[in-house]
């Protein structure tokens, strides 16, 4: 940040990364006015603070209302500012704003991503930048589609494999214990849900490492739900083109599935008008055999005559690959209906026979533990659209919902009042036991059961992030005067250390998930929760 520049803070959020903006001028805070206030002027601002790229970009007094003067209004950033007074703005304290109106920010607490001590600048070690200090990420959780993610945010292509035990040596610094859960459409690790609560001890034997397509990224599908799926588009000469063609079948769609690494090719498909291309076209006519292993080995000199022939239109293909789960409409990411994508729309599945060992690999599939409950008869509410499968019957230890026995795809007698459901152990909840909700004994639900949370290292952020999980105020305090006794239920938690990176109660370090964390009723929390009630914005 250059010599003149006013400073920027963030106010009433989880950290110094999230909250209302405020500006210091002529010795003085005051506030942001949210009029026209969009990711870029965010992003500027999260960039002056050091805090990574910029998440959302809320106003009309998300962060609650500040006092004293709005110093800027109709703030209008490019996005190339080092700073936030460097934008374009009415003037200092001109605006026709009131307090309800002031501007926030919610950045990533991750400022940097990298791969380290590979041959090429796309495989290697991942490590994470966290307010000011590099460090590996554990393995423990880390999947394709975080590494697909991370690829992608390179221009490193996608996740070509996610090797384990260590092939790029040692890191020195922290080994970061958080857990990030990406459905793989994100543009960077920052933009998925991160857990850490919980999480065991790791070491640098047990770092997470990609190695990704790179420069063989010469293909990439748009406009599907996955990376698997949509409209191809070819990579040549600095710039991404369409592919059109008169004669697309499933030959060519298995070369394309092939070279993405997306499994076998389900459907080639020339995508409907509001869907096609608009941009410059980069391979027009191509005829394959369907054995090769790029796109451009098929034969792409075709005769004018051949080209002249036929209507040459937008291509698309749906692989394998392209099928994913998902739970929706329930309490958290680890519970709700289950969702499956194929051929390019997501539908439920029929509850008949629907079970434990079903739910189980639901839940292992999606990094959620193990199963819980199985639930049918729409419990998590009916869905809409395809029903695609019935009468699953997995055995519990199949890698996916996919590979169980079941009905044929589309073939069921159900109705969506039978769609099928599960609660898996990793879903975690927060209550306050007491009547009003917002003061008591502190308990997190994991594992199917409430359990407590212990006191010990408790401090009072760790207070401040669980008050704001429950909608209770921004602040609290932690209860001292408690009775003698032996705790009835699990303890769940203990040493819950949350610090100035994180954002979320969830994201705070703590020892591992243990039922006997605390057997005396002296040692559970209790908290009040203080402060200012929190606005939804």
């Amino acid at each position: 940040m250059f010599e003149g520049a006013a400073v920027v803070r963030l106010e009433n959020g989880s950290g110094r990364c999230a909250g209302r903006v405020e500006v210091k001028h002529q010795g003085q805070w005051g506030t942001v006015c949210g009029y026209s206030w969009d990711m870029t002027d965010a992003a500027v601002v999260c960039k002056q603070l050091g805090c990574g790229s910029a998440l959302e970009a809320p106003k009309y007094g998300h962060f609650g209302p500040g006092s004293g003067p709005i110093w800027m209004f109709n703030v209008r950033c490019r996005g190339t500012e080092s700073a936030l007074s460097d934008c374009t703005h009415n003037g200092w304290g001109q605006h026709n704003c009131d307090h309800g109106w002031d501007a926030g920010v919610t950045c990533s607490e991750f400022t940097g991503f990298r791969l380290v001590n590979g041959s090429t600048a796309c495989e290697g070690r991942v490590e994470i930048h966290v307010l000011g200090t590099w460090g590996s990420l554990c393995a423990s959780h880390w999947d394709v589609l975080d590494a697909h993610v991370l690829c992608r945010h390179l221009d490193c292509g996608f996740a070509e494999s996610i090797p384990r035990g260590g092939p790029f040596g040692r890191g020195t610094g922290p080994v970061w214990r958080d857990s990030f859960h990406c459905d793989g459409t994100e543009a960077h690790l920052g933009q998925c849900p991160v857990t850490a609560l919980g999480a065991s001890p790791c070491s640098h034997e047990n770092n997470a490492a990609v190695i990704c397509s790179a420069g063989s990224a010469s293909l990439r599908l748009v406009g599907g739900g996955s990376r698997c799926d949509g409209r191809v588009e070819i990579f040549q000469h600095g710039t991404w083109g369409r592919v059109l063609d008169d004669q697309w079948d499933m030959q060519e769609a298995s070369v394309v599935c092939r070279q993405l690494r997306c499994g076998e090719a389900e459907t080639a498909y020339n995508p409907p008008k509001p869907q096609r291309g608009t941009g410059p076209v980069g391979l027009r006519g191509v005829r394959c055999a369907g054995h090769e292993a790029n796109l451009t080995l098929c034969n792409t000199s075709l005769p004018e005559s051949v080209l002249a022939a036929g209507i040459a239109e937008d291509v698309g293909v749906v692989c394998w690959g392209s099928r994913q789960v998902r739970l929706v409409n329930g309490p958290g990411r680890c519970a709700g209906r289950v969702e499956i994508y194929y051929q390019g729309s997501w539908g439920t599945i029929c509850d008949d026979s629907w079970d434990l060992p079903d739910a189980t690999v639901v839940c292992h599939q999606l990094g959620c533990g193990g199963a819980v409950k199985a639930v049918g008869s729409a419990h998590f509410g009916e869905g809409s659209g395809q029903i695609w499968l019935d009468a699953v019957n997995c055995s519990g230890a199949e890698a996916a919902l996919w590979d169980c026995p079941a009905g044929s795809w589309g073939q069921h007698d159900c109705g969506h009042k039978e769609d099928a459901g599960v609660d898996c152990s990793e879903f975690m909840a927060l209550r306050l036991e007491n009547s009003d909700g917002c003061s008591g004994r502190l308990q997190v639900f994991y594992n199917g059961t409430w359990g407590s949370v212990c006191s010990n290292s408790m401090t009072l952020k760790t207070v401040s992030l669980a008050c704001k999980e429950l909608g209770c105020r921004d602040r609290g305090i932690l209860e001292t005067r408690l009775p003698y006794g032996r705790a009835s239920g699990p303890g769940w938690l203990d040493r819950v250390e949350c610090g100035e990176r994180n954002s979320s109660f969830w994201q705070c370090p703590s020892a591992p998930w243990d039922p006997q964390s605390c057997d005396d009723l002296r040692d559970e929390a209790h908290i009040t929760c203080t402060g200012s009630v929190l606005l939804q914005g």
